[in-house]
């Protein structure tokens, strides 16, 4: 293609039909609208859950971990966890090895609605996982996890 000349309508076309990356945020737009209608009762987010399950474990986990796991920068998840923490569902704390690092655990208030959370989406999960041919959930995991 000549400098200076516009894009072909063909190469848009093209680029429509065979983008993954196009094909993933078409699909995780789609999938987090089905997931936040769902969660939307309980007045959380399908990033909320996510984040709030990151945080259910033995031990709190520091802020870096966590953004490293849900692969955010320190900075949105930060931003994120504004929310849940004004609701009191999660709580910040000075870890004891290193009073920079932050520690994040579920409030107890926080682990009620988590509990309440996991039915909504196991039945959400399942009718997505329906609209897929058997092994195919686990294929695309899969392929996802292989391009993250």
């Amino acid at each position: 293609m000549a400098a200076g000349r516009g894009t072909s309508y063909e190469t848009t076309i093209l680029v429509r039909d065979s983008c993954l990356c196009l094909h993933v945020l078409r699909a995780a737009r789609a999938l987090a609208r089905r997931f936040d209608n769902a969660l939307r009762p309980l007045g959380l987010t399908n990033g909320q859950f996510s984040l709030m399950m990151s945080l259910n474990r033995p031990e709190p986990p520091t802020l870096t971990a966590v953004a490293s796991l849900l692969a955010m920068d320190r900075t949105t998840l930060t931003a994120a966890l504004k929310p849940l923490r004004r609701r009191g569902l999660i709580k910040i704390t000075p870890a004891r090895h290193d009073h920079r690092a932050r520690l994040l655990e579920l409030t107890p208030q926080g682990r009620k609605v988590l509990a309440r959370a996991v039915p909504v989406w196991t039945s959400t999960h399942a009718e997505v996982e329906a609209r897929l041919a058997p092994g195919e959930p686990d294929r695309l995991r899969k392929n996802l996890r292989t391009l993250s």
